[in-house]
């Protein structure tokens, strides 16, 4: 069987980074199930498939999915080593999507959670057969080396998942930022679904929602799936399904929403409306915030932008990228985008700077089948669509995944910001205003994780 070549440079781009480490120790390792041996790929499961009955849906019953304690509490062995080694998995996966979605949507806003996609992906992956496993495995860089042709050796995806909801939970026991994460599952009436998988669905998120729904009028369950997790959610993900049809098996949505505060507010009367260049002919007004203080940064003259770091809690930061004037966006994203958590933060300085910065908030929805096909075709077919074998997620067969949808949430808020400094600074600073195109990150401090990445092309869309 052929591995698409796609998923060996995402595999390479994930190892490479992996063994930067001063010790390193290969990811398949933390993570691989008990008393492991290479099993064959024409063979079934060893162990008959464990499901569940699924709920009808009930717009007037809203609770989450009960939840047994004791299988969400996290190891803590291996923790920290642990959250690193996945952080610079989901890391190098997450900027080849990006990269690839941007290369697509040149001119828009982008935002992206590596964390998200990473999470339903490894979700997923508990629902599939052994060879949809082998090829998922090798582009989530959890696939053992020198694997044979002919078997997998398969990873612990609950393990997995507990690992990245401790990379979530550093940043919730902080005093500022809040992260969210939340799933809905979505069968056919008479379906069940997998023990496993389910239990995943909790692993993966903070409250999931399992129900089976009646897809024989399908614009009547559209609106009913759309007004369910729009309640569900508090109102943050409004009308995510669309052209849902009477074929329809399975549906699956995520949701991420980051919560943020900056470590130090931006003072009111330093806020002035600005122009923005969106592009050579075209310029929108937008406010500008100001704050003069000191900051890490780095004036990259080789690949002409300027990065800088700000501070948001103390376990989490945002990492902003301007191109210098003149340099395109889309040289900076494809040629130097894979520094973010390596050169330049080792580069960083500190001084004192005049930060100019809009006031923004963002919201996406992607389609993780989009977003494979963004990269290779053929790797969504087999992994995610009409190639992948989902022999594990249910109890039906043949069974297809329909829809993954990924709602990512940004906000920033200045509640709970300490106060600037009054005292006059030593110096003269160094005026930075961010008011054309750039790149940014949100990066959990302790494992690197990238939680959130995107690109304002224009703050008043």
């Amino acid at each position: 069987m052929q591995t698409p070549s796609v998923l060996l440079l995402l595999i390479g781009c994930c190892l490479s980074v992996t063994q930067a480490n001063r010790v390193y120790i290969h990811p398949f390792f933390l993570f691989a199930s008990e008393n492991v041996t290479c099993e064959s790929l024409q063979t079934q499961s060893s162990k008959p498939l464990e499901t569940l009955p699924v709920a009808p849906l009930d717009i007037e019953v809203l609770t989450p999915d009960s939840r047994d304690p004791s299988k969400q509490e996290v190891p803590r062995q291996n923790v920290t080593q642990g959250t690193a080694v996945l952080a610079k998995l989901l890391n190098s996966l997450g900027l080849v999507m990006y990269q690839a979605l941007s290369k697509k949507q040149p001119g828009t806003n982008i935002l992206l959670s590596p964390v998200n996609t990473y999470g339903s992906l490894v979700t997923l992956y508990l629902g599939v057969s052994k060879k949809t496993a082998r090829l998922l495995l090798f582009m989530l860089g959890l696939s053992r080396d020198h694997e044979r042709q002919d078997c997998v050796y398969l990873v612990d995806g609950h393990k997995v998942l507990q690992t990245l909801q401790s990379i979530n939970s550093l940043i919730d026991d902080g005093p500022k930022d809040e992260i969210t994460t939340q799933v809905w599952a979505f069968t056919r009436h008479g379906v069940q679904l997998s023990q496993d998988f389910v239990q995943g669905t909790q692993d993966f998120s903070d409250t999931s929602f399992t129900r089976s729904v009646d897809f024989s009028k399908p614009q009547e369950a559209q609106l009913t799936l759309n007004n369910f997790v729009e309640q569900t959610s508090g109102s943050k993900v409004k009308d995510i399904f669309r052209d849902v049809n009477s074929s329809s098996d399975f549906l699956f949505v995520s949701s991420f929403n980051f919560q943020g505060s900056w470590r130090t507010a931006f003072q009111p009367e330093d806020m002035s409306l600005k122009e923005f260049h969106v592009d050579e002919t075209t310029t929108v007004m937008v406010p500008l915030m100001t704050h003069t203080g000191r900051y890490y940064y780095l004036n990259d003259k080789m690949h002409r932008c300027t990065v800088v770091k700000l501070s948001l809690s103390r376990r989490s930061y945002m990492l902003l990228v301007l191109p210098h004037q003149g340099t395109k966006l889309r040289d900076i994203e494809s040629k130097v985008l894979k520094d973010i958590t390596s050169t330049w933060q080792e580069n960083l300085q500190e001084g004192l700077l005049a930060l100019s910065l809009p006031k923004f908030s963002l919201t996406s929805v992607n389609d993780l089948h989009d977003l494979l096909s963004n990269i290779d075709p053929d790797a969504e077919a087999k992994l995610l669509g009409s190639q992948a074998e989902f022999s594990q997620l249910s109890d039906t067969q043949p069974f297809t995944v329909n829809q993954v949808v990924h709602k990512v949430v940004f906000e920033m808020s200045e509640e709970g910001a300490e106060v600037q400094d009054v005292t006059q600074e030593e110096g003269v600073p160094l005026k930075l205003t961010i008011n054309r195109p750039f790149f940014f990150s949100v990066i959990e401090g302790d494992s690197n994780a990238i939680l959130m990445m995107g690109k304002i092309t224009d703050p008043t869309l």
